[in-house]
């Protein structure tokens, strides 16, 4: 198939069935020092696009095919500069499968973009900075694009969005690593109001020669994020620990930020660990979906 990778097993969505809307080269109006494709200049056009019912035959194939959670439209580069997005998402929808879009957020100001995306189960948008020269540093954006355009979109998306609002923030090492950056964003995401904030770093070969932070690091900045869903994606055992939490303290804790089942087992010791299942049983804690990740939330 052309289009079409997977199922693939995601940390952040469970198994996700890809849609690359540019199988055939790189396509993005960014050119971020993270990204795992090629160093490329960023376009604002999308040339020779395949036509809707190419894509949305190879995908009806493949839903007859494999079993999965979530139908991932994606590209190798930007999936929004596809020209019928709108058109092919009005006929995904027909096959009655939970969709979602990856998207670097460039053109959520775009009304167009915006009434498209409305009709997606789950959008995730990526906000890797909001202070302009961090942002051009991260994600190398095509001229004309403007993070305070970008912000004012999202917040306009949010506002007709009824489905999944999921952002992401991807840290490089000594670019948008600060604390000062992340208080920056938190006060950006108290407006836009996401269901979840994902908080990640690299883990594939970047196209520049730049470097991830540390899990740990990812816990201590998500610190300066308050009152959010946070997602943290890991493969290993963390170092970082919270541990002997009262009752109250856990309770205090999980107010100002819900943890996800794989926070609670990697990061409470044995202690918390119990107090936290006391509470469950009490019914002090609430479970909530988002994006397919459990998280845990204090219900006082």
């Amino acid at each position: 198939m052309k289009f079409i990778f997977g199922p693939v097993a995601s940390r952040r969505f469970g198994m996700s069935l890809g849609v690359d809307l540019s199988p055939d080269k790189k396509r993005c109006n960014f050119d971020c020092i993270y990204c795992e494709l090629e160093p490329a200049k960023p376009v604002t056009v999308y040339d020779n696009p395949p036509q809707v019912d190419e894509i949305f035959n190879e995908v009806k194939e493949a839903v007859e095919l494999y079993n999965f959670d979530v139908l991932t439209i994606t590209s190798n580069g930007e999936p929004t500069l596809y020209p019928y997005i709108d058109e092919l998402i009005e006929k995904l929808k027909t096959l009655n499968k939970k969709t979602l879009i990856l998207s670097n957020s460039s053109t959520i100001d775009n009304p167009k973009i915006q009434e498209a995306l409305k009709k997606f189960d789950i959008v995730k948008l990526s906000l890797d900075a909001v202070t302009p020269s961090v942002f051009k540093k991260i994600d190398r954006p095509a001229k004309g694009i403007d993070i305070n355009n970008v912000i004012s979109g999202m917040k306009e998306f949010r506002k007709k969005y009824n489905g999944e609002l999921i952002i992401e923030i991807l840290v490089v090492k000594g670019i948008n690593d600060k604390v000062d950056e992340f208080k920056k964003i938190n006060e950006v995401l108290k407006e836009i109001k996401p269901d979840r904030v994902d908080i990640s770093t690299i883990d594939r070969p970047p196209a520049y020669n730049v470097e991830g932070v540390s899990t740990e690091r990812l816990f201590e900045l998500s610190k300066n994020i308050e009152n959010q869903n946070i997602f943290i994606p890991t493969r290993q055992k963390l170092k970082f620990q919270i541990e002997n939490l009262t009752k109250e303290e856990l309770l205090n804790t999980l107010k100002k930020r819900p943890f996800t089942k794989n926070d609670i087992e990697n990061i409470f010791d044995e202690h918390t660990q119990r107090i936290f299942n006391d509470l469950l049983k009490e019914n002090l804690i609430e479970e909530i979906w988002v994006g397919g990740v459990k998280f845990y939330k204090a219900l006082i």
